[in-house]
């Protein structure tokens, strides 16, 4: 659990020319030739002393001292282990000579074991046990064991997760502890879990556990220099967290993503020090033809029936947009979760760190400038922003935990909308002014800028949100319910608001207006900020939907959300919604412009192995679907029905023109549990534009047929309390 072979955890090194040319003949890294192997010249070895001065005050460096007392830690985790599985050995009667050596060992992963932690940082780590010992065993005995251990605070296992875990607090340092059952008699302490033949006859969440070390391990063996690629994932790091694009579960990168495409820069510069890949990272990246994957090794194939990343064999795999894949079997694609708004917040931003980095090169500005951190608040001229209330601090961190891994689907709902360029959340939570003063409650929000088109050829245009919001907050209550975890006093509701109205719900020291971080390409200017208003409609009636008809709607992707949808925009709920107020937006004709990239012409290498990913021709398919019907519906213009569709269709946006009338109005609510427990939620309906239905019946749940959705977990029988959200915009020319 100390890293790997010559490691320097203590502080970066630069490696000098001198150094590099010493080491062994250079040796092939990636698939792919180097793009340059040219050694550091003395000016890129000052500019990377000067990177080291800039990170230290950010403290991505840890201490000596701290660095020592996490290594005591986790070798008393390890002799408790290794006691652990002898107790557990002896009571299951194993003979002495096997007991005297049955081993166990702990093992760490993520940014401890890469050597890029941070201060005050948690530490991932593995038990790794012999054949004998249960999973049971480590839940039961072994969390007894530790719960005795006066270092250990805030001891809790999470049994049922979809990779269980005890988390706890060893003298002051958080830990996560996963577990993992080997087909071995004994654990010797030289074992390498790089081994693909340790997974045979392993159950998959053992598969699932050892997944975090093997990939961790892969990516320290395919790096040319550790120090110099640790260094580097260091300045990255901090500036994605910095510039507000670090969060896997918000569908942006997570950490081993990021330590990937820093890898790959690696591979293709493998004698560069950090200030030389911290450029070529941007530049690689800035330029790179996504959704061509990234791939630190050739993918191998180990009969293990095992289900990997390989868009030849699954069609859901073609449809990822920013294809990251780890190095070790089961191969898979790290970044399912990033969407069509994601990703062009991260390509805008390897854009303008590529700039930054060409000025730095060039002596024009130092470091500090790309760890600026623009101020989101000042980016955009509209927001959704997003509350999640709980009566109480422990029924909020399960409440924020459930709604945050959620908020993809409603920007997933939101990009899909015609008259939407782009919906950008901000990873940060805040918490958020109390509804009442008088009573307890604990509110937590999110906050998620929004770009519209321009419109063409229109007079007067709605553009309404309501549908996106209300499917978005019933899946999340019915995820709740099913978990057991819902209490009636948790609620979500989102508002839309203007950026001058911020100030009414964020701290003033969030909201300081810093130098404007450039949006080209993204960002709505001149928008009329006196002439949108909100309305906000609380409704406590039940509205489930039921599966009852077959609905044209398109497939999920991998990640459970729809890729594709051709339907109208939605202008109602499922169930009543009174005093909407019809706002007005002028939005201007505006010219999207890229930020130019660096000047280099260089040649970025994209995967030859795997083909170049389009997006398919429109595709359809019927399914058994919730629906909701409305009655007394008024009459719509005649138009095109809503055509069917096969298949996905990546960026497929929907129209807001009124279609033929119709008695019903459809929705269609699939729901599809993925490897993260991820739930999503799309929704179809039609409805000419601040129309209302004069009345709502819903029918009662029938159960799916098909065999694609048997993870759906059934609606409950008991009524579901909602808060009605009704955002409406009119947009003028």
């Amino acid at each position: 659990f100390l890293g790997v072979e010559g490691q320097n955890i203590c502080g970066p090194t630069v490696t000098t020319q001198g150094s590099q040319q010493a080491q062994q003949p250079q040796k092939h890294y990636g698939i792919t030739s180097p793009i340059s192997l040219a050694a550091p010249k003395e000016n890129d070895c000052i500019l990377t002393q000067k990177l080291i001065e800039t990170l230290k005050p950010f403290g991505v460096f840890e201490e000596e001292e701290e660095l020592q007392r996490r290594i005591l830690i986790l070798g008393k985790l390890n002799n408790l282990v290794k006691e652990w599985i002898r107790e557990i050995s002896e009571i299951k009667n194993l003979p002495q000579s096997v007991i005297e050596n049955v081993g166990g060992k702990i093992f760490t992963f993520g940014s401890y074991r890469l050597g890029v932690h941070t201060k005050g940082a948690d530490i991932d780590a593995l038990c790794v046990a012999p054949r004998h010992v249960d999973r049971s065993d480590f839940f039961t005995s072994f969390y007894e064991k530790l719960k005795l251990q006066e270092e250990v605070k805030d001891l809790r296992a999470v049994e049922e997760a979809f990779v269980p875990v005890i988390k706890l607090c060893f003298d002051g340092i958080e830990i996560d502890i996963l577990f993992a059952r080997l087909a071995l008699q004994t654990i010797p302490e030289d074992l390498d879990l790089r081994d693909d033949s340790l997974l045979k006859n392993l159950d998959i969440r053992c598969i699932r556990s050892l997944n975090g070390c093997r990939v961790t391990d892969e990516i320290l063996h395919l790096v040319p220099n550790i120090d110099n690629f640790r260094l580097t994932l260091r300045a990255i790091k901090l500036w994605a967290k910095r510039h507000n694009i670090y969060s896997n579960i918000l569908g942006f990168l997570g950490g081993v993503s990021w330590a990937m495409l820093v890898a790959r820069t690696c591979q293709l510069y493998p004698n560069a020090i950090a200030s030389t890949l911290v450029h070529k990272f941007f530049l690689v990246f800035s330029k790179w033809e996504w959704p061509n994957p990234v791939l630190l090794k050739q993918p191998e194939e180990c009969n293990l029936n095992l289900p990997v990343w390989d868009p030849r064999v699954n069609p859901s795999d073609r449809y990822h947009l920013m294809p990251i894949i780890t190095p070790a079997y089961p191969q898979q694609n790290s970044t399912y979760n990033v969407s069509v708004s994601t990703r062009m917040v991260m390509v805008e931003e390897f854009k303008q760190g590529l700039a930054i980095t060409d000025e730095i090169l060039l002596s024009k500005a130092e470091w500090s400038k790309l760890f600026e951190a623009p101020n989101f608040f000042q980016k955009y001229k509209h927001y959704i922003v997003l509350l999640a209330s709980a009566p109480t601090e422990k029924q909020r961190l399960e409440w924020v935990g459930l709604v945050e891994s959620k908020i993809r689907i409603l920007v997933g709902s939101l990009e899909k909308n015609e008259f939407i360029t782009l919906a950008h959340v901000n990873p940060q939570s805040f918490p958020a002014p109390k509804e009442n003063p008088d009573k307890e409650e604990f509110r937590t929000m999110w906050v998620i800028g929004l770009v519209f088109k321009k419109t063409e050829n229109s007079e007067n245009l709605s553009v309404d949100l309501t549908y996106d919001i209300q499917s978005f907050t019933d899946t999340v209550y019915r995820q709740a319910i099913n978990s057991k975890m819902f209490e009636m006093d948790m609620k979500i509701a989102a508002m839309h608001v203007k950026r001058r109205q911020l100030h009414q719900l964020l701290p003033s020291h969030v909201l300081q207006k810093k130098k404007k971080h450039s949006t080209e390409g993204v960002r709505l200017t001149a928008l009329n900020d006196s002439s949108l208003d909100l309305s906000m409609d609380s409704d406590n009636s039940t509205s489930v939907p039921s599966p009852t008809s077959a609905m044209k709607t398109s497939p999920l992707n991998s990640s459970g959300s729809s890729q594709g949808r051709t339907s109208p925009a939605p202008a109602v709920t499922a169930a009543s919604v009174t005093n909407i107020q019809a706002s007005e937006v002028t939005v201007p004709q505006t010219n999207s412009s890229e930020s130019s990239g660096g000047t280099s012409s260089e040649s970025i290498p994209q995967t030859a192995t795997q083909p170049a990913i389009s997006p398919p021709p429109k595709p359809t398919i019927s399914r058994v679907v919730p629906s909701t019907r409305v009655v007394n519906q008024p009459q719509r213009p005649s138009g095109n029905t809503a055509a069917k569709v096969t298949s996905p269709v990546v960026g497929v946006k929907r129209t807001s023109s009124p279609h033929k009338e119709e008695s019903c109005l459809d929705v269609s609510d699939h729901e599809k549990m993925e490897t993260k427990e991820l739930l999503d939620t799309e929704s179809d309906m039609a409805s000419q534009p601040e129309t209302l239905p004069t009345t709502v019946s819903l029918q009662a749940p029938q159960k799916m047929p098909s065999t694609d959705l048997s993870d759906i977990p059934a609606l409950p029988a008991n009524p579901i309390p909602v808060i009605k959200n009704s955002i409406k915009l009119r947009l003028n020319r």
